[in-house]
């Protein structure tokens, strides 16, 4: 099986270096936003990182998905905690939601087997 959370990872890190080295000031504030939004506040990290999991899934952004559990991953949500927040973006999102969770399963076991 094929390392996908370093591929992921790589690949993601590598493109953001190219987009922010445009230096186009909508897409910085943009990222800067998106940065501080997941910050802790009066909702704490993991909390957060979850709402942005069910968000993800129900808009079917495989990326995001990766992204949310990766962090949730090492914020030390449950997998348990994690199959009941993609429980609840199926619900919401219905069936069109389950390709994408799959591959969330997928990316949380790949997670799993790295640490």
């Amino acid at each position: 099986m094929p390392d996908i959370v370093s591929e992921f990872n790589s690949y993601r890190e590598r493109m953001n270096e190219k987009i922010l080295a445009d230096n186009n000031k909508i897409i910085k504030r943009i990222f800067n936003l998106d940065t501080n939004a997941y910050q802790e506040g009066a909702l704490d990290v993991k909390t957060k990182e979850l709402l942005g999991l069910v968000a993800s899934a129900v808009l079917r952004c495989d990326d995001c998905i990766r992204y949310h559990l990766e962090t949730s991953f090492k914020e030390g949500v449950s997998k348990e905690e994690i199959s009941e927040a993609l429980g609840i973006a199926t619900l919401v999102g219905g069936t069109i939601v389950i390709p994408h969770l799959r591959r969330a399963y997928e990316f949380w076991e790949a997670l799993e087997n790295q640490s």
